[in-house]
């Protein structure tokens, strides 16, 4: 750990020197370097210190920073800069000793403020280099989201996205420049943002409605919501691997022989945290899985390799889903890989796996589940039952 903080971040705001607290004045006067992009540094005005215009790419700047230690820099960053702001990149690149924030008023502050959106009630979400599909999960009618995007064009984008996905009800504010002699906002309907021209700086404040289908926050989305081509882990039985995976914060999953990626998408969206790996031999299934993805605005890790060739290199994951490749091999490869506490699920549809998986119950515990449905089908005037294939399904924390 460091003796004493030789960078100091400082949250800058529209309204520049005028709207820094005492110790951020005194943390740039006393700066042998001070950091930070155009807009921000045109907002100090002149200084004293030498002065280092931040680069794009964003990642290319911490590299010229690191190789000031010994000096004293001051960074600006945009508001809070630990609220999708810079703070995060910079603070993981160097010691906990080495830097220090001096927040400011976060865009998402002032932008409540200003329409009197409860925070605690409002989605923030910072797009900058995200894809919009990352709003996805929020939408619902009623939602409120604040998000902030990369430039004036991105409005115009969002409002195309909306529309595409079935909220072009919803109603945008379009804020430029907020907390700043520049403050300018818009409010505008879907149908107007999409033939827009807005301002950089901007963020949208987002009152969503339009009749298209919110997310279930249960396990098991409907099917048609994937692409797929026909082999897929189906609802009801997505419903009840999801439940026996159990997800929570931070964790990984493999899904090995993943298909569509179906299990694996639902896996992220249980918490922004969760993270997972899919392995896939089939380049057909590769692409499903990323077009599946991206519809969720998630990141998906996709192998696109055997599975016996694909674990190595794998980080350790919390959990493992066999949907499809289940073999003895492959089974004792877990067995002999995974770490003591992960859990694994594996289902099978044939009587080879089923007997697989009974043998592996037997020998190393768990739960054994037969689940057999039928779904209601028109026989002439009538109606009738139509059955699946039974599926397996093992679970065993090892």
């Amino acid at each position: 750990m460091a003796d004493a903080p030789w960078v100091t971040i400082i949250g800058l705001g529209e309204d520049g020197l005028d709207g820094l607290p005492p110790a951020s004045r005194e943390a740039l006067t006393q700066a042998e370097v001070v950091m930070g992009p155009p807009r921000h540094l045109v907002l100090v005005g002149e200084v004293t210190a030498e002065v280092i215009e931040w680069p794009v790419p964003f990642a290319d700047g911490i590299a010229t920073l690191i190789g000031l230690r010994g000096r004293q820099v001051a960074v600006l960053a945009s508001g809070d800069p630990f609220w999708f702001g810079a703070g995060r990149a910079i603070a993981r690149a160097l010691e906990p000793g080495e830097w220090r924030a001096l927040p400011g008023a976060s865009t998402f502050s002032l932008v409540a403020s200003y329409l009197g959106w409860p925070l605690e009630d409002t989605i923030c979400l910072g797009l900058h280099a995200a894809p919009l599909s990352r709003l996805r999960r929020y939408l619902a009618p009623g939602a409120r989201a604040i998000v902030l995007l990369r430039d004036g064009a991105a409005a115009a984008a969002l409002a195309d996205y909306l529309n595409e996905v079935g909220f072009g009800d919803s109603t945008l504010h379009v804020c430029a420049a907020m907390g700043g002699p520049r403050e300018d906002v818009t409010r505008v309907s879907v149908a107007q943002a999409r033939s827009g021209a807005f301002d950089h700086p901007v963020c949208v404040a987002l009152d969503c409605a339009g009749n298209g289908p919110a997310l279930p926050r249960a396990s098991g989305l409907p099917d048609d919501l994937f692409e797929s081509d026909g082999v897929m882990t189906k609802r009801a039985v997505r419903a009840l691997t999801l439940s026996a995976l159990a997800p929570s914060p931070g964790e990984h999953l493999w899904d090995l022989g993943a298909g569509s990626g179906t299990v694996a998408v639902e896996w992220n969206l249980a918490h922004p945290t969760c993270r997972a790996t899919c392995v896939e031999v089939r380049a057909d299934r590769v692409a499903l899985i990323r077009a599946n993805a991206a519809a969720f605005g998630l990141d998906l890790a996709v192998v696109e390799e055997d599975l016996a060739d694909a674990l190595d290199g794998l980080d350790r994951p919390d959990a493992v889903f066999v949907g499809g490749g289940l073999d003895r091999a492959l089974l004792d490869d877990l067995k002999a890989r995974l770490a003591a506490g992960t859990r694994l699920v594996a289902n099978a549809v044939t009587l080879e796996s089923e007997a697989l998986l009974a043998e592996a119950q037997a020998e190393l515990g768990g739960d054994l589940v037969r689940i057999e449905m039928a779904n209601m089908i028109p026989m002439g005037s009538k109606r009738g039952w139509k059955a699946s294939y039974p599926v397996v399904q093992w679970s065993v924390v090892l």
